[in-house]
């Protein structure tokens, strides 16, 4: 596909658009072929290039350690399986600083959460034309390669964390001492409705914030890359490799918040409080 065949606007609303399959207007169930459509299918609707990448993205990021781990030795450590090491370490590294609990999930959800991110955030490089054109060759209408532009995904993974945190607070507080911390913090049994107020927000913003946060900046970043794809070539290459290049820094800062915050969510979780 290319800018030239599209108006400017077109070409944005395009590149925009997910591949979605739910219920179309005229009955029956299928691939949306435009924007209208996919609206119209409402709730109940996939977009199926986020579940797709998704799904891929996570078996490539098993596949390399499982890979590194059948090639682990006692000796020194080389290759796949030393960069896997160094992987294992700092993400333990960032546990030890931010968890204060006891729970060996913490660390494998922790790796999980930042190494898939990241995977998923790194397809924002591959230029913006290419997975279009070869989708359009094959007779898909849309398809978008970076699930966390998608807020459908970015809600999913913040959610999972929210019901996390969750459990945690229950198992670990007890049903009574997380309904107490909801309702007697911070000014006591008087100031019940104030204090379910604020906990209450406090509590429904984790997962919102953490959602948003990803979405938002990735978003963003693809943006950029659309309207650098709308200026001449000779423009576009003396644009593109430097913001590519600094949207590595992105890429790996959203994954490494995402993970932070998710460890320090479940910490809060694990704390009693007197």
């Amino acid at each position: 596909m290319s800018s030239e065949a599209l108006t400017s606007s077109e070409y944005i609303k395009h590149h925009l658009e997910h591949l979605t399959w739910g219920h179309l207007p005229d009955g029956g169930w299928g691939i949306a072929h435009s924007a209208e459509q996919a609206k119209q299918m409402g709730f109940w609707s996939f977009t199926v290039d986020t579940v797709l990448m998704s799904f891929l993205l996570g078996v490539v990021f098993l596949f390399i350690f499982k890979k590194a781990a059948a090639a682990a030795t006692a000796g020194v450590p080389s290759g796949l399986v030393n960069f896997a090491e160094w992987s294992v370490e700092f993400v333990e590294d960032s546990v030890k600083g931010s968890f204060s609990g006891k729970n060996t999930m913490i660390a494998p959800l922790a790796l999980t959460v930042f190494f898939w991110i990241y995977l998923m955030n790194w397809m924002d490089l591959i230029p913006v034309d290419y997975v279009p054109y070869l989708a359009k060759a094959m007779g898909v209408p849309f398809f978008k390669v970076v699930p966390t532009t998608d807020p459908n995904a970015t809600f999913g993974m913040s959610i999972g964390v929210f019901i996390l945190v969750l459990y945690y607070s229950v198992k670990i507080k007890g049903l009574g001492g997380f309904i107490g911390e909801l309702t007697l913090q911070p000014f006591g049994k008087f100031g019940l409705p104030a204090n379910l107020f604020l906990e209450g927000v406090n509590l429904i913003s984790k997962p919102i914030s953490l959602a948003l946060r990803l979405f938002g900046n990735m978003y963003a970043g693809e943006m950029i890359f659309i309207l650098i794809a709308l200026l001449p070539f000779w423009i576009q290459w003396s644009l593109s490799l430097p913001w590519a290049i600094f949207h590595i820094l992105i890429v790996t800062l959203q994954a490494f918040i995402f993970m932070t915050l998710t460890i320090v969510y479940l910490d809060m979780a694990h704390q009693e409080h007197h």
